[in-house]
């Protein structure tokens, strides 16, 4: 459904449940340098290069979604940093009338070198997973991870002078519990902010089970309360995340609680996978292959809105993710982080 008005220079998109969709997270590949245990198999088949879309396609499909309202476009993966021409990529995104920001989520194994090339072709924020800040547990978690490649990311995505990084950190039971304060601490002392996420029940994976490493986010916070004096904030980055004000510092700590508190009511957002698949929700298979339309139909720029259009119809109210069993088969890396 698309509603106009006179104040609102672009249409708006509005799914069945009255939700306003500015938001769009926009997936560039599959692929990772990472291989995160709770993300990924550690034997992961990834799509052929073909099935991909290309720079172009991504142009154009975030352009049709620009024009129906999107204000929002966060850039993800996989790993975004390791798609080839990904700087010219946000320099294209940056240059679209009406878009307000491009983000992105990445490792931050790549940082070093793209955070300034980055920030000069417009990307305005980061997000950047760190789940342990002990190097042989990092390892551990991500397979193949090198932590202190991703502290030199961060260290250059804050020189590199981004207006706000933040710190994201999937939080497991048993895993990396333990480090929650010590991961807070980290991100205040370097005057950034974190999210802490719950576990969500993506892919079938054989490295743990995920009923046992359930952790709400509602027990992290009063881990943290025991350290840190949290203030209740309205502030949000159009994210799923709920944030709380460190006193007298500039960090926020969020939490984003798919599991235990899901934040479907407030949902504003839409994927697309790297494959240009469109997914109206995160935890269901609701969605529309745009790869096939524009492909068939190239430059058709009011066929492709009418179909993001009609695809919204779909969008279910909300999720229903249960640890003990898994009805997504797509893992995050396919989803779009």
């Amino acid at each position: 459904m698309i509603e106009t008005s006179s104040k609102i220079k672009a249409p708006t998109l509005v799914d069945p449940f009255g939700r306003t969709i500015d938001y769009l997270r926009l997936s560039v590949t599959d692929r990772c340098n990472l291989r995160c245990t709770y993300c990924m198999a550690e034997d992961m088949t990834f799509l052929p290069k073909q099935q991909i879309l290309s720079l172009e396609e991504l142009h154009d499909t975030a352009a049709a979604f620009v024009e129906l309202g999107i204000r929002k476009i966060r850039l993800t993966g996989g790993e975004p940093l390791i798609r080839r021409n990904i700087v010219k990529l946000v320099s294209l995104l940056t240059a679209l009338p009406g878009l307000d920001e491009v983000t992105m989520t990445t490792n931050g194994l790549l940082l070093p070198t793209m955070a300034q090339p980055l920030k000069e072709a417009g990307l305005s924020r980061l997000n950047i997973s760190i789940d342990s800040l002990k190097s042989e547990r990092f390892k551990q978690l991500t397979r193949v991870g090198n932590l202190e490649e991703v502290i030199a990311g961060i260290n250059a995505a804050t020189v590199a002078g981004f207006k706000k990084v933040k710190l994201n950190a999937v939080i497991m039971a048993g895993f990396n519990d333990d480090e929650v304060i010590d991961l807070a601490k980290f991100a205040v002392d370097q005057g950034l902010d974190i999210s802490f996420i719950e576990e969500m029940p993506l892919g079938e994976i054989d490295s743990h089970q995920r009923v046992k490493t359930q952790i709400t986010s509602s027990n992290l916070r009063e881990k943290l309360a025991s350290e840190f004096n949290l203030i209740n904030s309205a502030e949000t980055t159009g994210g799923p995340s709920r944030y709380l004000q460190v006193a007298n510092s500039d960090s926020k700590i969020g939490f984003i609680s798919p599991m235990s508190n899901n934040f479907c009511e407030s949902c504003n957002r839409v994927r697309l996978t790297a494959e240009g698949r469109l997914l109206l929700c995160l935890g269901n298979e609701h969605s529309m292959d745009l790869r096939e339309l524009l492909r068939s139909y190239p430059g058709d720029r009011n066929l492709l809105k009418s179909k993001i259009t009609e695809a919204l119809k779909t969008k279910p109210e909300r999720h229903y993710f249960d640890p003990e069993q898994v009805d997504i088969l797509r893992f995050m890396n396919m989803t779009g982080g």
